[in-house]
């Protein structure tokens, strides 16, 4: 295996895809649901294994659909090991059992959202090569162009944020593996996101630009933008490697 790993990348991906996807309306878990007719989760593991520096993908899936998910993904990581573990009871802990089942080899670790399907190859190239460069956390981020206001409990505005210093993030999100590994390790509370987590040990964390075709698909109008998305791609068949 170890062979295998120096050949293809230096990268292992961990992919927490057992949510249910409440705010996409009522129906599969949100990784499974279907764009352009193909789930979510094989267009974004499609997408990750057509960036050269992916040696493993590690897909945290539904518990009760692991073999599945795994029959479901061959098809699309032809080159690449491909793990499927049982997710946790939220995103954390989904993420904790990926990166647990992570193999020896790879020292760079990426965490990527099922739900940014369309999240371009190069753009996992840019955050891998900024923590080969020798940053321990890296995100892709956006800026945020809409007016942003803080408002109370009565939704009456106070304050009207200085938008400059605000970004918008994205994933995937890079980290050096020992770095990753302490931030679950030591982590007390939820986060949204992991660059949270190892901002909590006072690690920085470097911004890379972000990918406009890396949305999150939550909303059902997310799916809308995203099949629009879909039509200007060439076809998928020359995104695998």
């Amino acid at each position: 295996m170890t062979a295998h790993l120096q050949q293809r990348g230096d990268v292992a991906v961990l992919v927490p895809a057992a949510g249910a996807g409440v705010r996409l309306g009522p129906g599969a878990p949100k990784a499974l649901r279907l764009l352009g007719g193909i789930p979510l989760l094989v267009h974004a593991v499609r997408r990750l294994a057509g960036a050269p520096s992916v040696a493993v993908i590690v897909v945290a899936a539904p518990p009760d659909d692991v073999d599945a998910v795994r029959d479901l993904l061959a098809p699309a990581v032809a080159g690449l090991l491909l793990i499927v573990v049982p997710g946790g009871g939220d995103r954390q802990a989904s993420v904790a059992a990926a990166l647990a089942a992570v193999p020896a080899g790879p020292q760079i670790v990426l965490v990527h959202d099922a739900a940014r399907a369309l999240t371009p190859a190069d753009l996992v190239e840019s955050v891998a090569a900024a923590v080969r460069a020798g940053a321990e956390a890296v995100i892709p981020v956006l800026p945020v162009v809409d007016t942003i206001k803080t408002v109370d409990a009565d939704e009456t505005v106070l304050a009207t944020v200085d938008r400059s210093t605000l970004r918008a993030v994205q994933t995937p999100q890079g980290f050096r593996r020992d770095v990753l590994a302490a931030a679950h390790v030591a982590a007390a509370d939820p986060h949204t996101d992991d660059a949270g987590l190892v901002e909590k040990l006072g690690v920085p964390v470097v911004c890379v630009p972000g990918s406009e075709r890396a949305l999150k698909i939550t909303r059902p109008f997310d799916l809308v933008i995203a099949e629009h998305l879909l039509g200007t791609e060439p076809s998928p068949r020359t995104l695998l490697p």
